[in-house]
């Protein structure tokens, strides 16, 4: 694949934002700019779905107005005849592989919507982790820049896994991650109960989280053999033959501590 100066400059970038995100929403909005760069293409706009509420939300953009972005969500996405189903793709997804450009330039999203926007040609990619989707891209060139290729499905296909680790480390950072005196409080039960040693209480706790191990690696500052390891020796000394035995395991011994606190409070009241 030959890219040019300005491509590479562009990919570089990217390759720099994701090493360096602390923050999804940030990180999606800093990415506008090269991704444009690297795509050959004019309009960009990214959106983080909630599962909970089935919204998407969180909305960033360049080159699309905010009043496009409100009003998208709060009617044309019951028109959109594109995203819903290019959501449910697994890859970088062309409009015209959902709908033959002729029958979306009859339809009302594209005339009252991506047309306003000089959106003509289209392509998104959702990013996921197992089953949560955690980011998008949706990318759109005007009718005279012409339609996107395999050279740039391409370079969205070399890039879709790095974009959804840096992702979905930030999405479990924001939704999933225990607070500091909430793990000191478990690691400290798990090495008195579970007869752990410190850095196996880490992983073990890090588990029942929901933390994957490559992120238990990135956040402990250890390699991913070693946590792998770790998490042997936490398997056998709390006999569970998986994850999810693991993690009940865990929040079985934390609950009994719990208890067994509230009792002595009762008794000394």
């Amino acid at each position: 694949m030959h890219l040019s100066s300005n491509q590479s400059r562009a990919l570089g970038t990217v390759m720099r934002l994701l090493a360096d995100a602390n923050d999804g929403d940030a990180l999606r909005d800093a990415l506008a700019v090269p991704m444009l760069d690297l795509l050959g293409a004019d309009h960009y706009t990214s959106m983080a779905w909630n599962g909970q509420s089935q919204r998407f939300e969180r909305f960033t953009a360049l080159n699309v107005s905010q009043e496009s972005l409100r009003d998208w969500d709060t009617y044309f996405r019951f028109v959109d005849p594109l995203t819903f189903r290019m959501m449910l793709r697994r890859g970088p997804t062309l409009a015209t592989q959902i709908m033959s450009q002729s029958e979306l330039m009859k339809s009302e999203f594209f005339n009252d919507f991506l047309r306003r926007e000089g959106m003509h040609w289209g392509v998104n990619l959702y990013f996921h982790d197992d089953h949560t989707c955690v980011g998008d891209f949706r990318i759109w060139r005007g009718r005279e820049h012409g339609q996107f290729g395999h050279s740039e499905l391409e370079l969205l296909r070399l890039m879709e896994p790095a974009i959804t680790s840096a992702l979905s480390r930030l999405h479990w950072e924001r939704t999933s991650a225990p607070a500091q005196a909430t793990t000191q409080c478990a690691e400290d039960l798990l090495e008195r109960t579970g007869r752990l040693s410190r850095r196996e209480a880490q992983v073990a706790w890090l588990v029942a989280c929901g933390c994957p191990d490559k992120q238990i690696a990135r956040r402990l500052a250890i390699s991913y053999p070693t946590v792998r390891f770790h998490l042997g020796n936490v398997y056998r000394k709390l006999r569970a033959r998986n994850r999810a035995m693991l993690a009940a395991a865990v929040r079985a011994m934390i609950d009994s501590a719990h208890d067994a606190s509230r009792e002595v409070e009762r008794g000394a009241n």
